[in-house]
């Protein structure tokens, strides 16, 4: 422990006073203390250096290096390795230079005040995020615990739940939990009434979907007109497909090649918070319609880089995965593709003419992978009658990297 130079404390709404012995000597002991204005304003002043968080955070990071070998103190806000600066810390420096002494989380707080199990509770932030995030987690009867970034955001989370039919829904917003200015607001999301929010606050929410709610699982194969497209989109029953070959991991990162309106790279997305995509479309019309479907669907955080797939790959993070939904007959993309793949990588291409198979079975002839044919029907009227309307086959190569 004695090369632990960099300690982590979270610190509560009770400041000082609320910190073990160990947490404690931590914070007294330290030449540097870091932390935001509020966390500071805790810490009598007395003389020690001080470094407050710029805007964006990665900025102090070389200057917290470069005090290396002296007793450097990071001031969190609750469990600094839940959604909180330790995870950022941790990027830039190794485990055994750091201490890190949590205090309770915002989370545990709020379940002892609203009597939530933690485990049944889907724990968000959106702490320097779109509120937009939560869409994926709205859905019948599901709680949510969300980190706030500021006074405004439980008037945007009633927004959202309004505008996707679940009005009645019940917020709870605490406000500087485990001090003397705790407070709880609540309300329903149709008529929140509270404009005299607190900037630090955490909101609960209990999800009640009224008749006119959008139920939008998380599980692959959306509804088609869940996405607003020109038309050129991998139809539902084919994407359910795609994305089970495709396999989404946590944290793993999806080229969408072709991306069109963006309906591979969203799913992809919306399987875990984690999963990354980058939706590379040659037309700007459709860059706009994934940037909309991105919004409406919980993922603002999509990638999106207009051009042709070959001049722009390589200037993309490094995929382990890659869809190409267009272009799979473009001379060498294929190829260039699966260079970009690293040991276990995931291949997948639909193509739906004679020159795409053609580019699919020779690629399968000069490395590996499995060729499907998925032919889909839908009922539809046939005058007074109903009849069988297929769409078009599609030929599909899903290939992993040895």
């Amino acid at each position: 422990m004695t090369d632990r130079w960099l300690s982590v404390v979270g610190i509560g709404e009770d400041g000082l006073e609320g910190l073990t012995p160990r947490a404690r000597m931590l914070v007294d002991g330290a030449q540097t203390l870091v932390g935001g204005d509020r966390h500071l304003a805790m810490i009598p002043e007395d003389g020690r250096e001080r470094l407050t968080w710029p805007s964006p955070l990665a900025d102090l990071m070389p200057h917290i290096a470069e005090r290396r070998g002296s007793m450097v103190c990071v001031l969190a806000t609750g469990d600094p390795m839940f959604f909180g600066i330790g995870v950022t810390l941790a990027k830039h420096f190794d485990a055994d230079e750091m201490d890190v002494v949590p205090s309770l989380s915002a989370f545990s707080l709020a379940a002892s005040r609203l009597g939530w199990p933690l485990a049944d509770v889907e724990q968000l932030t959106l702490h320097g995020r779109p509120a937009s995030l939560i869409v994926p987690f709205i859905l019948p009867g599901a709680r949510l615990m969300i980190l706030s970034d500021g006074a405004d955001t439980p008037a945007q989370v009633a927004g959202i739940l309004s505008e996707r039919g679940y009005g009645d829904s019940k917020i709870f917003v605490l406000e500087h939990m485990g001090g003397p200015q705790e407070r709880g607001l609540e309300g329903t999301a149709t008529d929140w009434p509270h404009t005299d929010t607190a900037p630090f606050n955490t909101i609960g929410v209990e999800c009640v979907a009224g008749s006119d709610a959008i139920i939008l699982p998380r599980v692959p194969g959306l509804p088609d007109d869940a996405f607003t497209s020109d038309g050129n989109m991998t139809k539902r029953e084919v994407r359910a497909a795609t994305l089970a070959a495709l396999s989404p991991i946590p944290g793993q990162h999806l080229w969408d090649i072709g991306a069109g309106c963006g309906a591979i790279s969203i799913e992809w997305m919306r399987a875990h918070p984690s999963c990354r995509a980058t939706a590379v479309e040659s037309r700007a019309d459709r860059i706009g319609l994934i940037a909309r479907n991105a919004i409406a669907l919980g993922v603002p955080r999509l990638g999106m880089i207009e051009g042709q797939a070959t001049d722009v790959l390589a200037g993309l993070d490094a995929p382990d995965a890659i869809f190409i939904g267009g272009g799979a007959s473009t001379p060498g993309l294929i190829d260039l593709c699966w260079d970009a793949l690293p040991a276990g990588g995931r291949l997948v291409a639909n193509v739906v003419t004679l020159e795409g198979e053609g580019a699919l079975a020779a690629f399968r002839v000069r490395q590996s992978g499995e060729l499907v044919r998925i032919a889909v029907s839908r009922a539809e009227p046939v005058g007074p009658f109903t009849g069988w309307k297929p769409l078009m086959t599609v030929t599909q190569l899903a290939a992993v990297k040895p």
